[in-house]
């Protein structure tokens, strides 16, 4: 019969269906699409990571838009993210900025799947932005454009690779394919569902390659990483030597602390130091390639270098240091013996001039601070040590400034390669420009360390105990209350100098239950800490700070 079609074949397929795939467009499945976005994006990141290494780690496109974003953040988010991730802030920026990336490269592979050009666009628009990153760091120059734009480059390319491949080899399917039929079977060349027959084939050499390029991209990053430490100042400090002052820190004195009821130790290892600044990636500067100009209102230009502050007669003072970012009962102060020069005698090599009122110093990755020069030539201190070893590469080596008596945003400038004196109607140093006060002296304040909140101790006396500081007024006393009774005065520590804190306890008559005690300083100018709570912005928290325990 006519409508039988006797002398069709098998394998003829139904004119319907082939008129349909002939003139529909070829599109990549969801998967092969996403993943060649992927690997564009982290091929892109892995180059422009391993060129850095070779020019400087912050010339890494990633890390560069990481460090402006956190220059360009409102001083709101800073603080919330201080706040809510403490010494971790930096980790949650770097794995958020990683997931947003991941989801747009994602998307970008998605809106692929008919043709390479919305990937090249999302590739070439992330290159820029990359690239203008870069350009706009001040601690990076001209020839650091080469990270960025080696990572655009390759993420351009290795996409529309790995999109050729992925259509070539068969990696995708007809808009109206028919996804049925017997796996693997085919006649005449012809999968049953109307794929090639070598399709497995060609999606397996797809999956190869892009394995390939992902076993790339991990050692292209990872070689980066190499390079950058390739320079660790590790080595440049150890080859230091022992720091020897000519005018050590006095002993300290027993019954300066209470560790163990739960204070902690006078001295803050170094390890243990809190670490609050705006570096995503640690600066790493070489001795030897370390320098210090001092300019502005001086008599004449000069630039120190490490061993020209070596050579100086080293000094050692014990200083504690607070954030500003402290909240009320916060953990972000600590105490070290810093060894290193006075900046007056510094700042002698090159003449102060009359009129200055601010020491405007910046760090090698560009961050900026102001401090008042009263201050600084009262009892400023340029360290290159810290507790008898060269500084930490994360507490500022080569040097760093410390002045007693200041939050750490006007006083504490590690990395520190420039030393202007102007006035502060001349320039404002970055936190200053965020609304941050311009002098910040540190406010009385103290914290109970013991017991821990929420915890439970055996019946009897309690014994209570915590900090207390008021940086250049010393701590006059401290007194605890439990549950809005009568305020006991506290044990002092024996006293070390006026620029540490000073620790305390008291011993209280508990009954079982649930308490909740608090705990106010007065220094010796006769000031409290008030009772009201204050946030930190603009100069600094207040508050008594209290605990929950339970007495068993």
């Amino acid at each position: 019969m006519e409508s039988g079609r006797p002398g069709a074949t098998p394998s003829e397929p139904p004119s319907s269906s082939a008129g349909h795939r002939a003139g529909a467009p070829d599109r990549l499945p969801a998967g092969p699409a996403a993943l060649v976005g992927v690997l564009g994006l982290g091929a892109g990141l892995a180059v422009g990571h391993l060129v850095a290494g070779v020019l400087g780690p912050n010339a890494s496109p990633f890390l560069a838009v990481g460090n402006t974003a956190i220059d360009l953040a409102p001083a709101p988010v800073k603080e919330f993210a201080i706040r809510t991730f403490g010494t971790h802030d930096k980790l949650v920026l770097i794995g958020g900025m990683g997931v947003v990336l991941l989801g747009l490269a994602v998307v970008a592979g998605l809106l692929s799947r008919r043709g390479p050009r919305p990937g090249t666009v999302f590739a070439v628009v992330l290159g820029a932005v990359g690239v203008a990153a870069v350009w706009s760091r001040p601690d990076l120059g001209p020839v650091d454009l080469l990270a960025p734009v080696a990572a655009l480059v390759v993420g351009v390319v290795v996409f529309r690779w790995l999109h050729a491949v992925a259509v070539r080899r068969g990696a995708r399917v007809g808009d109206g394919a028919s996804a049925e039929g017997v796996e693997g079977a085919a006649v005449d060349g012809a999968a049953v569902d109307g794929s090639p027959a070598g399709a497995g084939t060609g999606r397996r050499r797809f999956l190869v390659m892009s394995a390939g390029v992902a076993v790339g991209a991990g050692v292209a990053g990872t070689g980066g990483q190499l390079l950058a430490g390739r320079g660790d100042t590790g080595g440049s400090a150890v080859g230091l030597g022992p720091l020897t002052p000519a005018t050590p820190a006095p002993p300290i004195p027993a019954g300066a602390d209470f560790a163990p009821l739960g204070t902690p130790s006078f001295i803050t290892s170094n390890s243990d130091f809190y670490r609050v600044d705006t570096a995503l990636s640690v600066p790493r500067v070489r001795v030897e390639n370390w320098a210090l100009r001092l300019h502005g209102g001086v008599d004449r230009e000069v630039v120190l270098g490490y061993a020209d502050i070596r050579d100086m007669p080293l000094v050692e003072r014990t200083v504690t240091i607070t954030c500003v970012s402290n909240e009320v009962g916060g953990e972000y102060v600590s105490t070290s013996n810093f060894i290193g020069v006075p900046l007056r005698d510094v700042l002698e090599r090159a003449g102060v001039k009359p009129g200055a009122d601010q020491l405007f110093s910046t760090s090698v990755d560009g961050w900026t601070c102001g401090t008042p020069v009263a201050d600084v030539l009262d009892r400023g201190l340029l360290a290159i040590g810290m507790n008898g070893e060269p500084l930490p590469i994360e507490h500022g080596f080569p040097a760093r400034l410390v002045v007693p008596g200041l939050y750490g945003y006007v006083s504490a400038t590690k990395w520190v390669v420039d030393l202007e004196l102007n006035r502060f109607d001349d320039k404002q140093a970055y936190w200053l420009e965020r609304g941050w006060a311009q002098r910040a002296p540190i406010k009385t304040q103290s914290r109970i360390d013991a017991p821990s909140p929420f915890t439970t101790v055996p019946a009897g006396s309690v014994t209570v105990a915590g900090i207390a500081y008021a940086q250049q007024r010393g701590i006059g006393k401290v007194e605890v209350r439990a549950d809005g009774g009568p305020w006991r005065t506290a044990e002092l520590g024996t006293e070390v100098n006026l620029a540490t804190w000073r620790m305390w306890r008291v011993e209280l008559d508990l009954g079982p239950g649930e308490h909740t005690v608090e705990c106010r300083a007065t220094d010796r100018t006769g000031a409290t800490q008030p009772e009201a709570r204050v946030a930190p912005t603009p100069d600094g928290a207040t508050g008594w700070h209290s605990t929950q325990f339970t007495v068993g």
